[in-house]
């Protein structure tokens, strides 16, 4: 199980910065550890364990880029015509031997480069007669030496570190590592983390709903957003608003993961008793952040087992899951941080807040514009469908209007 140092996010303020309170996670926080090998089939979304150092080069050999006619550039005529014997042809996967004097060989893309030629003029640029690679002096002129070859080792280097620890492993490193012939990686072992929701008032998508009660959806958001982290999700339900209850449950689910994440309980009210049960059997380490949605977030430890409680309004969960589970589950898996994507737009609103502490307002993007969703309030999830990234309002801007510039956040690659 991971741990956490006793007094880490120790804090003397009321509000903690949100950065302040990802890099004390970040920092303190130790990676679960073993190590598994997995084929490459299964490698996406893993966690690379150790470097992956190139046993050949990449590619192995001198290959043409194009089809083409290997030739010597030596042999190429500054001011007439180039007439070169064709000496024979070359496809991918056959021997390409020696290229004789005076002489051009037909190659065909990724195909070897015969021994001897060091420039390899495309098909489209020349014409053929009587057995015959004839060239103008135009190409002459211009094709240089290394035209259109590859080299051995131009794309990875033996010995050179293809893929560092920690990488996460996404189509392109997994098709790198295919390349250079590794058939299974080794990659860290996956965090099992326990997603519990908190409220009588939340039923189960598909159970018949009382006067006073929702379908529970900030459990499955959850969910859904660790699919997309190298972790073992599991669904630990609905904690009911009972202090011993609650208790009980993480203490219990403390010993059989690596975090728990629970939504809702966390703020000041007489039935949010997932911060009391936290302070009752460990250690809170730190609570309320500054940042609008997303304050009454908390974590703290049980049993040496982080227990991060996100606000129970949907769109709060999610800024603080973003901000805080994200790099809290990415560090305990092994893997390099990676910051949230942030890109500039131009705002079309206007808009004014508090300073002191950072905001985060729904938008659509139009060409580059970053419309406002028209209602505002954390409780509102049908936004998060609605629209496509949230605009951040540092801590220091108190007014943003029509036409500035501001940062985005893409939910695309997020949610």
């Amino acid at each position: 199980m991971a741990g956490l140092s006793g007094d880490c996010f120790a804090h003397g303020g009321d509000l903690l910065p949100v950065e302040e309170a990802a890099a004390l996670v970040v920092a303190r926080v130790t990676p679960v550890g073993g190590v598994e090998q997995v084929a490459l089939r299964s490698a996406r979304g893993r966690v690379l364990a150790a470097p992956l150092v190139a046993q050949r080069d990449l590619p192995p050999f001198r290959n043409s880029a194009v089809d083409g006619y290997a030739l010597r550039h030596a042999t190429l005529s500054p001011a007439g015509e180039t007439r070169l014997a064709l000496a024979g042809r070359v496809a991918a996967g056959e021997a390409a031997g020696v290229l004789p004097a005076g002489a051009a060989v037909r190659v065909l893309t990724g195909a070897p480069v015969p021994e001897g030629a060091d420039a390899i003029a495309m098909q489209e640029d020349v014409r053929l007669a009587d057995g015959a690679v004839l060239l103008p002096p135009g190409l002459a002129r211009g094709l240089e030496r290394g035209a259109n070859i590859r080299e051995a080792g131009e794309d990875v280097a033996r010995g050179e570190v293809a893929l560092p620890a920690g990488r996460r492993l996404d189509a392109a490193a997994i098709g790198l590592a295919a390349a250079l012939g590794a058939a299974r990686l080794g990659v860290t072992r996956r965090p099992v983390v326990g997603v519990f929701s908190t409220g009588d008032e939340l039923v189960e998508p598909g159970g018949a709903l009382g006067p006073a009660s929702r379908h529970d959806s900030n459990r499955h958001t959850l969910l859904a957003l660790l699919d997309g982290l190298p972790v073992e999700a599991r669904d630990l339900g609905i904690l009911p608003d009972r202090a011993a209850a609650t208790a009980d449950a993480l203490r219990v689910a403390a010993a059989a993961h690596d975090l728990l994440l629970t939504s809702g309980g966390v703020s000041e009210g007489e039935e949010d008793h997932v911060r009391v049960a936290i302070e009752a059997q460990g250690r809170l380490h730190f609570w309320k952040l500054a940042v609008k949605p997303g304050k009454p977030a908390a974590l703290g430890v049980i049993g040496g087992v982080p227990v991060l409680g996100l606000p129970g309004n949907p769109v709060a969960a999610v800024v603080a899951f973003l901000h805080l589970a994200r790099p809290l589950v990415l560090r305990l898996a092994g893997s390099a941080a990676e910051a949230l994507p942030r890109f500039p737009a131009v705002s079309g609103f206007a808009h004014r807040k508090r300073a002191g502490r950072r905001e985060y307002l729904r938008v659509s993007l139009r060409r580059g514009v970053a419309e406002r969703y028209p209602r505002d309030g954390s409780g509102l999830i049908g936004s998060l469908a609605r629209t496509e990234a949230f605009v951040e309002l540092p801590e220091e801007v108190t007014a943003v209007a029509p036409g500035e510039p501001v940062t985005v956040i893409p939910y695309l690659g997020l949610f």
